[in-house]
């Protein structure tokens, strides 16, 4: 029996609002954060759509002259890890350094800084390279970062899973935790994606939609006309926390984190296991170690990217897992309104999740307008619902067959 982990702190910078209180009333009001792209013109590629952050201005976070040295991911997810650690009150002096971590997950990390840097090795040669191309880049640089200016010298790295990366970031704090590595971790993931580039990879493997003319009606999971999914950016960060220090210094507690699943398809580079066995095994694990039963779990945040095969196997692996209570569990895909954050998605969910156990609302799933018959669970269409959660799970899948998923409980 190890410790128990809360959450006492979230933090968020996302396409529908660059704070918990913006993001939680999006999607409460079915909001999305879908639009035209602006980072770059994308005039020779079939998707003209993202899920951007808005009036994201780091200077409000890190000094000017610091922030020309990061990547845009680690600007969010540091912003992010600001405002999540001002929400749980922290002082980390009271604490010791190697006793708090920093875990987080990123896909992609710095590709934005690694294709401007290459741009301009081209057109000026090799010796006009910026020399922090190489510390910008790197997805370990978020928690480094984050370790540095808070002077935190516990667990310190980053996980890179594809769309599973922040969820395994999670479970793996929640387990250092668990087995008393450390008292406080700071969690969670950032993704900045959005560039020429990874834009053109993702869009000539035709993953992304391409329902160009209605941005905002674009990712629609589990609707009979999904045509892919819409990428987007930000970052989401949570701190976890020894029950007992959290008590013992009367924290305000968000939620219990009580479960950790995590499995591989061993199936494919890109597309699921046909079967579900993989996503329901990763959830099966996370329950059984969670402490509740599979009666107990009343809502799921779905992975739920809007393309064909996922929605369709992730739904197959709920039934399997859940059987007839599968169609009595709420589910949604909040993916409806923020788009794909890819390695960012799973901490941005789990956030969702604790919020959704906290206030006892259920954020809908945006754009459900005409049911799949292979898609037939109730996947809260379009409008909030109101229920008091005492269980949920939190799904994240990826590329390369990683799945991750995660129980979060009412503390009691």
């Amino acid at each position: 029996m190890g410790k128990r982990v809360v959450i006492t702190g979230i933090g968020v910078i996302t396409p529908v609002g660059n704070s918990v209180e913006e993001f939680w009333n999006s999607l409460l009001s079915g909001k999305s954060g879908i639009d035209y792209v602006k980072a770059f013109d994308p005039i020779d590629i079939p998707t003209k759509i993202a899920g951007e952050v808005k009036n994201f201005n780091p200077d409000e976070y890190i000094e000017p002259k610091e922030a020309r040295k990061l990547d845009k991911f680690t600007q969010f997810g540091f912003a992010a890890a600001v405002q999540a650690i001002k929400d749980a009150e922290i002082d980390f002096k009271d604490i010791p350094a190697y006793k708090i971590g920093v875990v987080t997950g990123s896909g992609i990390g710095g590709i934005g800084t690694l294709e401007a840097q290459h741009q301009i090795m081209l057109k000026k040669g090799k010796r006009f390279v910026s020399p922090f191309l190489i510390p910008a880049m790197i997805p370990d640089m978020l928690p480094g970062y984050i370790s540095i200016r808070y002077g935190l010298r516990g667990p310190n790295y980053s996980v890179s899973s594809a769309c599973a990366s922040s969820a395994h970031a999670i479970g793996i704090s929640y387990q250092h935790i668990k087995n008393g590595d450390a008292t406080v971790i700071v969690t969670g993931g950032a993704e900045s994606s959005i560039t020429p580039l990874s834009f053109s990879g993702f869009c000539n493997m035709k993953a992304l939609s391409t329902r160009n003319n209605e941005p905002q009606k674009a990712s629609r999971p589990f609707d009979k006309n999904r045509d892919g999914f819409v990428m987007s950016e930000g970052a989401g960060i949570l701190i976890l926390e020894d029950l007992d220090h959290a008590v013992a210094r009367n924290a305000k507690i968000y939620a219990e984190l009580s479960g950790f699943g995590f499995t591989a398809d061993a199936h494919h580079i890109t597309a699921p296991d046909p079967e579900g066995k993989g996503m329901k095994e990763a959830m099966e694990m996370a329950i059984e170690s969670s402490g509740v039963s599979k009666a107990d779990i009343q809502y799921i945040n779905a992975h739920g990217t809007s393309t064909q095969l996922n929605d369709k196997i992730e739904t197959k692996a709920i039934k399997e897992l859940f059987g007839e209570q599968a169609k009595e569990i709420n589910i949604s895909s909040t993916k409806s309104m923020t788009g794909h954050l890819l390695g960012a998605a799973g901490a941005v969910e789990a956030i969702t999740l604790t919020l959704v156990i906290k206030y006892g609302k259920i954020p809908p799933t945006i754009n459900y307008e005409e049911p799949d018959p292979e898609c037939d669970l109730n996947y809260t269409p379009n409008n909030f619902v109101e229920r008091e959660i005492k269980a949920g799970l939190s799904n994240s899948f990826g590329f390369g067959g990683h799945n991750a998923s995660i129980v979060i409980k009412k503390f009691q």
